[in-house]
């Protein structure tokens, strides 16, 4: 390799690191990040589903039916079922969006909170009201304290193409943060029991866990809630 060569290369290379040093410090996302992640909550939730079942692997033997008839056919059991999803706090007081098909029907909801000396907290919650149609739910905490809260936006005044940044807790990993733009506006989704129209689209990544958490335009306010993966 000659001398020439190698200090381009060795150039380039400084060039290269410090742009992207440069971008770094100057990243618009951080200081948003930053000012909403702590109003950013887990939501647990758990359903409790009776279910029949045979304790004795032979019940449709006919020998096994003959001596017993089908009296160990009554046996049921409770299987609790668990799920997770996001939600963000919009007063102080503990009031909590987040989707409806997080919360719908389930016996028992436990929202985590990251409070201002940074301990995390996990409250018990109640369902307030709820909107199938939008798929969107209020839940209530009881906190001890004062709650950081996230300022709802417009989200008709968005253009396609601006930047918006999504916070939630895809599999379980709290507080994960992805960027993107806006791809589409006024999506519909029919599938079959499922039919939201009027929905925004976005390259930011969304996983399972991100149901219910906020989707932020550059101000740091609430334009949408991250509800579908197609």
């Amino acid at each position: 390799m000659s001398k020439k060569f190698l200090a381009c290369s060795l150039a380039l290379a400084l060039i290269i690191s410090l742009a992207a040093g440069a971008f770094a410090a100057t990243s618009p996302f951080v200081p948003i990040v930053k000012n909403a992640s702590p109003a950013v909550v887990n939501i647990d939730v758990e359903k409790v589903q009776t279910r029949s079942f045979s304790p004795f692997p032979f019940d449709d033997d006919p020998i096994f039916k003959r001596f017993f008839g089908d009296a160990f056919k009554d046996f049921t059991r409770s299987v609790p079922m668990k799920g997770r999803g996001s939600g963000f706090i919009v007063s102080k007081e503990g009031l909590i969006l987040t989707n409806n098909h997080v919360v719908d029907g389930v016996d028992k909801i436990s929202v985590s909170v990251v409070l201002s000396d940074g301990n995390k907290k996990t409250y018990s919650a109640t369902v307030k009201g709820s909107d199938p149609a939008y798929d969107l739910a209020v839940i209530k905490i009881e906190p001890d304290e004062d709650l950081p809260v996230l300022e709802l936006g417009d989200s008709d005044a968005l253009e396609v193409g601006e930047w918006v940044i999504a916070i939630g807790n895809p599999y379980g990993f709290e507080h994960s943060v992805t960027v993107g733009v806006i791809s589409a506006k006024n999506r519909s989704i029919h599938a079959q029991d499922v039919n939201f129209d009027d929905f925004l689209q976005t390259d930011a990544a969304i996983n399972p866990g991100n149901s219910g958490g906020p989707l932020l335009d550059m101000d740091g306010k609430v334009i949408g809630i991250n509800t579908a993966i197609v």
